[in-house]
C-alpha cells in the first residue's frame, strides 16, 4: 500500500497536469487546487488507514516514530497492528515533503532574471514594497491580538509572512525552519487554501470595480515594451510541455542536477550550525545559493526550471492536504487561527488598497501584485484576463517570482523577532 500510494503521489499530478492542458475549467482552476482537494478527500473518507489514540500520543509533536519502536510497542499490545502502516505512510509523507519542498524552491528561483526583475516599472515595485509592508502591519497586528489563544504564534507569524510574501513553497519551507507542530501547520494551510480561494473570488469579480472608486485607471506606458515569450509562459501558467519535449530532456537533468547539488549543499553547510538551526539553515542556504546561481544566464535561460518546480509544488499540495484533517478545520478550539489568517489576507489587501491610493498607483496594478503575493504566480494571467488586461501579465509573474526569494528571509525573520517580545 505504501509504494502504490508513493506512485500515486507522483503520478496523479501528471494527470492533473494534461486536464490543465485539456479542458477549461482546470485551466483557469490550476492543478493546485483540484491536487489540494483530491488530497483532502484520500486523507478524510478512510481510504487510508487511522492512528489509534495510543499512536497520537505517541507522536507528540513528530511526524513519525522509528519503525523498530512501533514494532515493539505493537508486540507488547500497546499499539495496534494498523498503525505500524499508518507510521511507514507518515514516513513517506515526511521524506516527500522534506525533498520536494527544497527542490521546488531552488527551481523556482533558478528561473529568476534578477536583472528584468529589478528593471521593473517603478509602479509595480512600489507595489510590492507597500504590499510587503501591508502583511507585515497585519501579522503584528494580529500577533498582538491572539498571542494568548494561539500556541506558539511567532511559528505560525513565521509562515504567514512567508506564504503571503511567497508561496506555498515558502509556508513548507519556514515550517521545516523553525519545526511548526505538523498539526497545526497543516491546519494554517488549509484555511490559508480556503481563504485564498475567497480572496482570488473576490479579486477577479468586485475588486476591479471597486478599487476604481478609490484608484486611478491603469495607463498603459507609451512605447513600452513587453517580453513577447515572458508573457506567452505566463499566459499559459505553468508550461508543462516542456517537460515532455526530448530536445529539453538535457536541460532537465541540467535543473534537476543543480537543484540536487545546491540542496547538497546547503544540507552540508547545516551540520556546522547547531541541531536547533540544522533546517533555518537549510532553507536560508538554498535560497541564497539559488538567487546566486540565477545570476548566470546560462542557468535562467534554462526553460524547464520553472516548470519542473511547480510540478514538485503540486506534488507537494496532494500530500499535504492528504495529511490534514477536515474535523479539525471546523473545531471551534482553533477558531483564532482562521481568524488570524483570515485578517491577514483581507487586512493587508485593505491596508494595501489605502496605501496605494496615497501613491496614486492604478487599480490594475494593484490587483495583479495582490493576485501574485496572497496566491501565487500561476494566479496572475486568471486575474489579468478578468481584468481584460494582458501587459500586466509579466509584472505580475515577476512580483511573484521575487517573493519566493525573499519569502523565506522575510518569514524566518520575523518568527524569531516576535519570538523576542513574547
Amino acid at each position: 500500500m505504501v509504494v502504490l500510494l508513493a506512485l500515486f503521489y507522483f503520478s496523479f499530478p501528471v494527470i492533473l497536469i494534461f486536464l490543465t492542458r485539456k479542458y477549461a475549467v482546470f485551466k483557469k482552476t490550476g492543478a493546485v487546487l483540484p491536487a489540494y482537494i483530491t488530497g483532502l478527500i484520500l486523507g478524510n473518507t478512510g481510504l487510508l488507514p487511522e492512528a489509534s489514540k495510543n499512536y497520537q500520543d505517541l507522536l507528540n509533536e513528530q511526524p513519525w516514530a522509528s519503525p523498530g519502536y512501533i514494532k515493539e510497542l505493537i508486540s507488547h499490545g500497546q499499539l495496534a497492528e494498523s498503525d505500524g502502516l499508518v507510521n511507514q505512510i507518515h514516513f513517506l509523507q515526511d521524506s516527500i515533503m522534506t525533498v520536494v519542498i527544497p527542490l521546488a524552491i531552488i527551481l523556482l528561483i533558478l528561473s529568476m532574471d534578477i536583472r528584468k526583475w529589478i528593471r521593473m516599472a517603478g509602479t509595480t515595485l512600489l507595489s510590492l514594497i507597500l504590499a510587503l509592508i501591508s502583511i507585515l502591519i497585519m501579522v503584528f497586528l494580529g500577533f498582538y491580538l491572539f498571542r494568548n489563544d494561539i500556541h506558539d504564534i511567532w511559528k505560525v507569524s513565521g509562515m504567514l509572512v512567508g506564504v503571503y510574501s511567497g508561496g506555498t513553497p515558502n509556508l513548507a519551507s519556514i515550517q521545516a525552519a523553525l519545526h511548526v507542530d505538523p498539526g497545526i501547520f497543516i491546519l494554517t494551510h488549509t484555511y490559508d487554501m480556503v481563504l485564498s480561494a475567497v480572496c482570488l473570488l473576490f479579486l477577479i469579480s468586485a475588486a476591479p470595480s471597486l478599487f476604481r472608486l478609490v484608484l486611478p485607471a491603469f495607463r498603459p506606458v507609451p512605447g513600452g515594451k513587453t517580453d513577447k515569450t515572458a508573457m506567452a509562459e505566463a499566459r499559459n501558467g505553468d508550461d508543462f510541455k516542456q517537460l515532455t519535449k526530448k530536445e529539453n530532456l538535457k536541460e532537465l537533468a541540467v535543473a534537476a542536477g543543480l537543484s540536487v547539488v545546491i540542496f547538497a549543499i546547503g544540507g552540508g553547510l547545516s551540520t556546522l550550525a547547531p541541531k536547533s538551526m540544522t533546517m533555518m539553515v537549510v532553507i536560508l542556504s538554498i535560497t541564497s545559493l539559488a538567487i546566486a546561481a540565477s545570476f548566470i544566464p546560462s542557468v535562467n535561460r534554462i526553460k524547464v526550471s520553472y516548470p519542473l518546480g511547480m510540478y514538485l509544488i503540486i506534488v507537494f499540495s496532494l500530500v499535504v492536504s492528504s495529511m490534514g484533517n477536515l474535523a479539525y478545520m471546523f473545531n471551534i478550539d482553533f477558531l483564532h487561527l482562521f481568524l488570524y489568517v483570515a485578517l491577514t489576507i483581507f487586512g493587508s489587501l485593505f491596508l494595501h488598497v489605502m496605501f496605494s491610493a496615497l501613491f496614486r498607483l492604478d487599480s490594475d496594478t494593484v490587483i495583479i501584485t495582490s493576485t501574485a503575493l496572497i496566491l501565487s504566480p500561476p494566479f496572475v494571467p486568471l486575474a489579468a484576463a478578468a481584468l481584460k488586461n494582458k501587459e500586466i501579465i509579466l509584472s505580475g509573474i515577476a512580483v511573484g517570482v521575487t517573493g519566493y526569494a525573499i519569502g523565506n528571509y522575510l518569514g524566518i525573520f520575523t518568527g524569531y523577532f516576535l519570538r523576542g517580545l513574547m
